[in-house]
């Protein structure tokens, strides 16, 4: 969008050259009447004398002839006029002495301001124009019927700017037919940005029929409709069509393929659908072509000869597909090219080495693999972006070789690997380098003549980085960004070195292996970085806190996971002088606020997480916007009036905490709140109502593991948005009120562990986005078997209705609708992602939904949902019957848990289907038969418990039911075979007494962190050597967060590049 702004800007003064080349421009002495008309005229304009290049020579003392912006025929008469940008504002109407010029032949009032003022009808005078432009002169209204006589018109141009919001002009009454009837030696045409309002029929034929001789047409954004009728056929002439950001909502017509004079087709952002004529390509004149931003518009590129005199081609943001043909490189007298953000796919082709005439190359967010090519040949090279595409290989000093004017590389977002070669730092012109997110490694080398270098940005975060950062990058005195985060980089940094790099704006060296050095007579951030606006310096081994007290600039600092501990020094909210937006000092040591202390009045994100702090809760400043407070000491109640400073707010959190107190209604102020999480306190209290039923745009309420009573809302409104609603582990009773069914965006809902006493929530059949149905030990009771609600729920991948009362079967019929449990292995991993609520959408920032689940007596807290992780536990109920067969369908079912129920009959041998299945327990019920033998193929299985039951005969031998203990089958008086002790060719029982189903399994905790976890991660580790050591062991737990990513990208190595290519994710603010 921002090129076609700057295409139009460049194009209408050459346009008003061409166009006014027609006009003859003679010397001599004008005719006195026509001087006479000229001073009257100028006497009628306002204009700045400053500002004005042509009405200031119009001096009565002068020849007039000598006047600028004036020409005339051989006998003396005006014929053309030129005021174009000549600051020209007012008004002027009829009476106007311009009007008295009647042999004036061209007229130019472009680029002035005529103050929303309507066309004066005067120009009905004016016959024998055949150039008129007042473009972008400020005109606006109905354009008058009486421009229709001027029937000489070659040129037409009325166009504004649409950027420039302007009242615009109407073309209505009379409309675009009544306007051009008469016009027929018309061949340019610009009404960009006049409101047209016509259907596709109306506009075509007014054209086609009147103007024979068109060659340009150019009618952007003037509000017409689709399709493109056939009529427009006609219209042989046509060189140039431009009918951007018009919502034609139709397919491109075959029929623009049989204009041969057309050498520009400009259909940006039309809302243009169907396959694109590849025998467009093919026409003969054809120089621009620009299809950009009409998403649904599909096609490929053809085979290209040697021949096309094709310049600009640009197709981003469309939905192109296939491979880059290897005869692209014909086009040899191609510039710019732009395929940005379709889905181009297969490799770059050599080919495109031969475009020695491309100046701007952009070919990001595709999924072009392999290397890139060599653009040595490729002389004027200035822009070149490759990011957000799968290529791979290392970059050669050849890639780049010989690009001296090259401006700006960008090749973010690829799989690049190797070393990056020092000659690309050394281009002389190149101003912008962005390389993140790839796999560059080893250690960066020295360059020669960085004090030379003209680089202004210089983006290598997230790769593979080893070594010292080199002292060329300190000699890089006009660089404003430099970005080196999440490498390995290592050594010492004296704040003494980054004095050289003093236009730096943006620093980000967080997340490596250096440390900082800020102690010290000449350490002051301040003074060596006198223009930083935003400075992160997360795990950089900070142990005080850097001296920014004269720091006037700041807007974003990051302080975060570093090793700060004592107080926050209350000079840190002097930080800018009122201009800190953002401040993260999480994951430190940090154990109180310094008083007094007056937070920075625009502070929009305060991030002071996982620290020590204790005492009362800070009230945050009324602009802040994201407020994390959790994971501290806080002790005391909640202020009652927090909410009157959270106005704006979207996200607030204090969970993890030692809150007392009641909530405070004041909360239900922030009426923008789309997470709020107080849970794991000691809140007591009922749930104020209006936090459900006043604010509309809350996504995530968490408010489990607290002391909360009373009932839960009876009224959710018809615009409930909530996705997630976590009461677990508190006091509430009563029964669910129906109207939470209103909540349809709803994805979590998490009751567990209170003392709701209810039936099975049928009403929430709407609820079709259901991910995570959680009711364990409340007092809900009789069947679970709905009308068509289970049948709703495709999306439905954790059932925990575990310790309650309800009866009766297991219905069949929910096993064959929850389709999220079924998908195969393959499928899964593919969308192998977290369940989470994203909110500030343009930040990246997003919140993790955590369950507990409970296996082989073992509370499990899941901090992150997998999408793929399903789970199933009706454990501790009076269920009764046989397990249905079709249970089998769950193939990527990892948990299941049926035990202390009253079921009977056999273990269905469909059960051997259920491959991903980690987890077993169907103790403590009245089963009977033998063990399925396909139970043995459950190569993943780790937990098993069928203890309790009525079983009998051999346990099936094979490498994997044998690997549990006896436990796993104590109870079962008739089995017999390895592991057990019980031969079956022998009538003796073990000799050992058994114990009584009473002897359940103690209940443990343990916070377990299933990041990006898979069925191999975890189970085939064992739930024993993995959940002991994190529940005790703080180190193990750091260790286990740190590289559970790693295990299973090593695993599932796509899964990285969809991470990477989803985009970068801010880490202060992932939540666990």
């Amino acid at each position: 969008m921002r090129n076609t702004i700057f295409s139009w800007l460049f194009l209408i003064p050459l346009f008003q050259i061409l166009l006014g080349t027609g006009v003859v421009l003679v010397s001599g002495q004008c005719l006195a009447d026509q001087r006479s008309l000229l001073l009257q005229l100028k006497k009628s304009l306002k204009f700045s004398p400053s500002s004005s290049t042509k009405l200031v020579s119009w001096n009565q003392n002068t020849d007039c002839s000598s006047w600028k912006g004036v020409s005339y025929d051989r006998t003396g008469y005006v014929i053309g006029l030129d005021l174009n940008s000549e600051s020209i504002s007012g008004k002027f109407n009829s009476s106007s002495s311009l009007f008295s010029l009647q042999f004036l032949q061209s007229l130019n009032l472009a680029f002035n301001n005529f103050n929303s003022s309507q066309i004066p009808p005067g120009f009905r005078n004016l016959a024998s124009l055949t150039y008129l432009n007042l473009s972008n002169s400020g005109f606006a209204g109905q354009i008058p019927i009486e421009l229709s006589r001027l029937t000489r018109l070659v040129t037409l141009d009325l166009s504004n700017l649409y950027f420039l919001k302007v009242r615009p002009l109407l073309l209505q009454n009379p409309n675009l037919a009544m306007l051009v009837q008469n016009m027929t030696d018309l061949t340019q045409l610009y009404l960009d940005g006049v409101n047209v309002s016509a259907r596709g029929y109306d506009w075509c034929q007014a054209i086609s029929s009147s103007l024979p001789n068109l060659g340009v047409l150019s009618m952007s954004n003037c509000y017409l409709s689709g399709p493109i009728d056939s009529s427009f056929a006609k219209l042989r002439s046509l060189s140039v069509i431009r009918l951007d950001r018009n919502n034609l909502s139709a397919p491109v017509p075959q029929l623009l393929a049989d204009l041969k004079n057309l050498t520009a087709l400009h259909l940006i952002s039309c809302n243009l659908n169907g396959v694109f004529p590849a025998k467009i390509f093919e026409l003969p004149a054809l120089q621009t072509l620009d299809v950009s931003s009409n998403g649904l518009l599909k096609g490929s590129l053809p085979e290209f000869n040697h021949d096309r005199p094709l310049q600009t081609l640009v197709l981003s943001y469309t939905n192109f597909t296939g491979a880059l043909p290897y005869s692209f490189g014909n086009l040899g007298m191609l510039s710019r090219l732009d395929l940005s953000n379709c889905n181009f796919s297969g490799p770059i082709p050599n080919s495109m080495a031969n475009l020695t005439q491309l100046v701007y190359l952009d070919m990001s967010s595709n999924k072009f693999t392999g290397p890139i090519p060599s653009y040595w040949m490729s002389k004027n090279l200035t822009h070149l972006d490759l990011s957000r595409n799968a290529l791979s290989g290392p970059l050669l000093s050849t890639n780049f070789e010989g690009l001296r004017d090259l401006v700006y590389i960008d090749l973010r977002f690829n799989a690049f690997n190797g070393s990056i070669p020092s000659s690309l730092f050394a281009l002389p012109t190149l101003q912008k380098i962005q390389l993140s997110n790839n796999h560059f490694d080893g250690q960066l080398d020295e360059f020669s003549k960085a004090t030379l270098s003209m680089l202004d940005t210089l983006d290598l975060s997230s790769n593979k980085l080893q070594g010292p950062i080199p002292k060329s990058f300190f000699n890089l005195k006009r660089l404003n960004i430099l970005l080196l985060s999440s490498n390995n980089l290592t050594g010492t940094i004296h704040v003494v070195t980054l004095r050289r790099l003093g236009n730096l704006t943006t620093l980000d060296l967080s997340y490596n292996n250096f440390s900082i050095e800020t102690s010290g007579s000449n350490s002051s951030l301040s003074s060596a970085l006198p223009r930083i606006t935003t400075l992160n310096l997360a795990s950089c081994n900070l142990k005080n806190f850097p001296d920014l007290r004269n720091q006037s600039r700041m807007f974003m600092l990051d302080l975060s996971n570093n090793q700060i501990g004592g107080e926050v020094p209350n000079w840190i909210w002097n930080v800018g002088n009122g201009s800190l937006n953002y401040l993260n000092l999480s994951r430190n040591f940090l154990v109180n606020l310094e008083e007094p202390y007056v937070m920075s009045p625009g502070l929009s994100v305060l991030d002071l997480h996982s620290n020590h702090l204790g005492g009362n809760i800070p009230v945050p400043p009324q602009s802040a916007t994201y407020v994390d407070y959790s994971l501290n000491n806080f002790s005391s109640s909640i202020p009652g009036n927090i909410g009157n400073n959270l106005t704006i707010a979207v996200f607030f959190s204090l969970s993890n905490n030692h809150l007392i107190g009641s909530i405070p209604d004041s909360i239900c102020n922030a009426s923008y709140l789309q997470v709020l999480d107080l849970s794991t306190n000691s809140l007591s209290g009922v749930i104020p109502s209006c936090l459900i039923e006043s604010i509309p745009s809350l996504g995530v309420l968490n408010l489990g593991r607290n002391n909360l009573r009373g009932n839960i809302s009876r009224t959710f409104p018809s615009s409930c948005g909530l996705r997630t609603l976590d009461l677990h582990d508190n006091l509430l009773e009563g029964m669910l009120s129906e109207s939470l069914a209103n909540c349809k965006m709803l994805e979590v809902l998490n009751l567990g562990n209170n003392k709701i006493s209810d039936n099975f929530p049928c009403f929430l059949r709407n609820c079709s986005n259901l991910r995570v149905l959680a009711l364990r030990s409340n007092m809900f009771r009789g069947g679970i078997e709905c009308d068509k609600a289970n049948e709703s729920w495709s999306k439905l991948q954790i059932v925990d209705i575990a310790s309650n009362f309800f009866t009766g079967n297991l219905p069949p019929k929910c096993f064959l609708t929850w389709s999220a449990m079924m998908t195969d292995e393959d499928d899964a991993q593919a969308q192998l992602n977290h369940l989470r609520f994203e909110f500030l959408q343009l930040t990246g920032f997003y919140y993790l939904d955590t369950v507990t689940v409970t296996n082989k007596g073992l509370d499990m807290e899941l901090v992150k949902i997998l999408t793929v992780f399903t789970s199933i536990d009706v454990s501790n109920n009076r269920f009764e019957g046989d397990i249905p067969d079709n249970i089998g369908v769950l193939k990527s079912l990892y948990v299941l848990n049926l035990s202390h129920n009253a079921l009977t009959g056999s273990i269905p041998s469909s059960m051997g289907n259920l491959t991903q299945l980690g987890s077993l327990d169907l103790s403590a019920n009245k089963l009977s038969g033998p063990i399925p033998a396909e139970l043995a193929s459950l190569t993943f299985l780790s937990v098993l418990n069928l203890s309790y039951n009525h079983l009998s005969g051999r346990i099936p031998a094979g490498r994997q039911l044998q690997t549990f203990s006896d436990d796993s089958y104590e109870g079962n008086e008739g089995l017999c075979g390895s592991p057990l002790n019980r031969s079956c060719n022998s009538d003796e029982t073990a000799g050992s007494s058994t114990p009584t189903i009473a002897q359940k399994h103690s209940h443990s905790k343990a916070e377990v962190n299933w990041d990006d976890i898979s069925a191999v991660l975890g189970y085939v580790v064992g739930l024993g050597v993995i959940v002991v050591p994190l529940m005790y062991c703080e180190r193990w737990r750091d260790w286990y967060y740190k590289y559970a990513d790693q295990v299973v990208f090593r695993i599932l190595p796509q899964q990285k590049q969809a991470r990477r290519r989803h985009g970068r994710r801010v880490r202060e603010i992932r939540f666990y």
